[in-house]
């Protein structure tokens, strides 16, 4: 039996540490779906669409990583979807926390699930997607914090839409 993980965001952009986290996971389970949020209450500058063919652009060629997309509640994604195992990354203790109540909440609405947390590489603790887009609006140099693909999309919205 194939065994599959999902890692869940909303990726806005995807970050060198959200490929981290997806790559190491294929590395324990035999296929990762990285499951893009239609979270409603953010503020999102790439449409879920956009996200979900970027992602599909940066692991073009890897079989063992699938992207979809998701709206209301994880588990009931994750129960359709007949998984069990969910990966979240953490970058420092502050993110623990958050991340400890969201995993006692949906064990608690389904006792079949289990999250996996995986710390970010040391290269990957400082990234995250607003800084990203905060550093590229302000005209600096992302290129060492997203895959060159999402650097690109992130330019094209910046740059290009004045």
């Amino acid at each position: 039996m194939e065994s599959i993980a999902v890692y869940p965001g909303s990726f806005d952009p995807i970050t060198n540490g959200h490929v981290d986290i997806i790559l190491r996971s294929t590395m324990i389970f035999d296929k990762v779906v990285v499951a893009v949020a239609k979270n409603y209450q953010k503020d999102h500058l790439f449409s879920t669409e956009d996200r979900v063919k970027i992602i599909e652009e940066v692991f073009l060629g890897n079989d063992k990583v699938v992207v979809d997309m998701f709206s209301g509640l994880l588990i009931n994604y994750l129960d359709i979807k007949g998984v069990k195992v969910i990966i979240r990354g953490l970058r420092a203790i502050s993110d623990f926390e958050f991340e400890f109540q969201l995993a006692q909440i949906n064990r608690k609405l389904n006792r079949k699930l289990d999250t996996i947390y995986m710390m970010a590489s040391e290269e990957n603790l400082y990234i995250s997607s607003k800084i990203v887009k905060e550093i590229c609006m302000l005209g600096g140099d992302i290129s060492k914090l997203v895959p060159q693909i999402v650097q690109k999309h992130l330019k094209e919205k910046f740059f290009n839409n004045f």
